[in-house]
C-alpha cells in the first residue's frame, strides 16, 4: 500500500508528447535551412542565417516551455483577467515607436514590437492569453451560465474585440480568425447545446458567402481593398498571376511537381526565388515538392498523432479548468495547421498563416512551446490508471 501511495504522488512525465513536439521541430529546422539557404545565401551572403535564427527561437522555446511545465497551471486560473487586459494593452504597442521604423509594415500596417533586440508579434501572447482566459471563466461558470446569451458574450466578447483589434490594427486576419476560433472551440466543447453558438456561426457562414459572391460581381469592390483582391485571385489564380495569384499559383506548381515521392531533400527548384515567404507562409509547398505527397501527409499524420495525444490528455484529466487549457491548445493547434494547409493548396483564400513547429518564425515557435509546457503541467497531474471515460458528466457535475 505504502509503495502505491509513493507512486501515485509521482509526477507524471509526457515523453510521448515531448518526442513528438521534439520530432516536429527537429524536421523544421531540416525544412527551413533547405526553403531559405538560397535566398539567405543571396541576401546576407550567410545560406545559414534563417537556420540558425529558428535554432536560435527554438532554444529560447524549449526554456519558456521548460518554465511553464514547472510552474502550477492552476494559478493562471487566478490571473487570467490581468492576462487577458495585458493582451489588449499589447496588440497597440505596435503602433508606437516599439513598433519599430514605417518601413517595417505588412500591407501598410505594423505586426511586431521590438523589445532588448527582440522582435515579438503580439498575436502570438493573444492566443495563448485567450486559452487562459476561456478555460478560467468557463470553468468558473454553471453549465446553465455557459449556454445563455450571457454567458456566450462574456467569453466571446473579448475575442471578438481582440479579432477586430488583430485586423484593423495588425490587419493579421489569420491570427485574429485564431483567437475567435479558440474561444468559439471551448464555449461549444464547454456547452455543447449553447443555441447562440450554433446561431453565431450560421450567421457568420452567410455573411462569408455573401461577401464572396459580392467581391466576385464586383460589388462594393473598393471597400474590400486587398483582401478583396485575395479572394478573386483564390477564385481564379491564373487571371492574377501577376499579382495576389502568383505566390498561390507557384505553390501549386510546388505541390503538382513533387509527384508521389518528391524531388528529393533540397532540390526544390520553387525556393530558388520563385515562391516567396517559402520558408514561412509556404514551406507545406516546398515539403510537397521535395518530399512528395508522401512526404505531406506524413507531416499531416504527425500533427494527427500529436493532436491525439492532446486529447488523450483531456481524457484523463478531471480537472475542468485543466481539460480546458488543453482543449485551447488543441484548438490552437489545429485551426493553424488547417489553415495552413488549405492556404497552401489554394483551398481558401491566402491568409498568411505559419504552419506550427515547422514554418520559420521566433514568436510563433515560443508560444507554441509555452503551450506545450502548460499542457505538460496539466498531463503531470493526471493518474493514467483513472480515465475520465465521462468527461462531459464531469463537466455538467462540476459547474451545476
Amino acid at each position: 500500500m505504502e509503495n502505491t501511495a509513493t507512486l501515485k504522488r509521482k509526477k507524471y512525465f509526457d515523453f510521448t508528447l515531448l518526442f513528438i513536439v521534439l520530432f516536429l521541430l527537429g524536421f523544421g529546422l531540416v525544412m527551413v535551412y533547405s526553403t531559405s539557404s538560397y535566398v539567405a545565401s543571396v541576401s546576407s551572403g550567410d545560406d545559414f542565417a534563417f537556420f540558425k535564427a529558428q535554432l536560435r527561437s527554438i532554444i529560447v522555446g524549449l526554456f519558456v516551455m521548460l518554465l511553464a511545465y514547472l510552474f502550477p497551471y492552476k494559478y493562471y486560473k487566478k490571473f487570467a483577467p490581468f492576462i487577458l487586459l495585458a493582451s489588449f494593452i499589447i496588440v497597440p504597442l505596435v503602433l508606437t515607436p516599439l513598433g519599430g521604423a514605417e518601413g517595417e509594415t505588412i500591407n501598410g500596417a505594423r505586426r511586431w514590437i521590438f523589445l532588448f533586440g527582440f522582435s515579438i508579434q503580439p498575436a502570438e501572447i493573444v492566443k495563448i492569453a485567450i486559452i487562459i482566459y476561456s478555460a478560467a471563466l468557463l470553468s468558473k461558470m454553471t453549465m446553465k451560465e455557459r449556454q445563455s446569451l450571457r454567458g456566450t458574450a462574456f467569453i466571446l466578447g473579448p475575442a471578438g474585440i481582440l479579432f477586430l483589434m488583430l485586423l484593423f490594427i495588425t490587419t493579421n486576419l489569420s491570427s485574429a480568425i485564431i483567437v475567435f476560433g479558440i474561444a468559439y472551440v471551448l464555449l461549444v466543447i464547454a456547452s455543447k447545446k449553447n443555441i447562440y453558438a450554433y446561431m453565431l456561426l450560421i450567421g457568420v457562414a452567410i455573411v462569408g458567402v455573401l461577401g464572396v459572391i459580392m467581391i466576385a460581381k464586383g460589388i462594393g469592390s473598393s471597400i474590400w481593398g486587398f483582401r478583396g483582391e485575395r479572394i478573386l485571385a483564390w477564385l481564379n489564380p491564373e487571371a492574377y498571376a501577376d499579382g495576389k495569384g502568383f505566390q498561390v499559383l507557384q505553390s501549386l506548381y510546388s505541390i503538382g511537381s513533387g509527384g508521389i515521392f518528391g524531388k528529393g531533400l533540397g532540390k526544390s527548384m520553387q525556393k530558388l526565388g520563385f515562391l516567396p515567404y517559402a520558408q514561412n507562409d509556404m514551406i507545406f509547398a516546398i515539403i510537397c515538392e521535395e518530399l512528395g505527397l508522401f512526404g505531406g501527409l506524413a507531416v499531416i499524420f504527425m500533427f494527427v498523432l500529436l493532436l491525439f495525444r492532446l486529447r488523450d490528455i483531456v481524457y484523463y484529466t478531471t480537472d475542468l479548468f485543466g481539460s480546458l487549457l488543453v482543449c485551447g491548445v488543441f484548438a490552437h493547434i489545429a485551426i493553424q495547421v488547417v489553415l495552413n494547409v488549405a492556404v497552401v493548396t489554394n483551398t481558401i483564400p491566402n491568409t498568411g498563416i505559419s504552419l506550427p513547429f515547422i514554418s520559420y518564425g521566433g514568436s510563433s515557435v515560443i508560444f507554441l512551446l509555452a503551450e506545450i509546457g502548460i499542457v505538460m503541467n496539466v498531463a503531470s497531474n493526471i493518474d493514467f490508471a483513472t480515465p475520465n471515460v465521462n468527461y462531459q458528466e464531469t463537466i455538467d457535475e462540476e459547474t451545476e
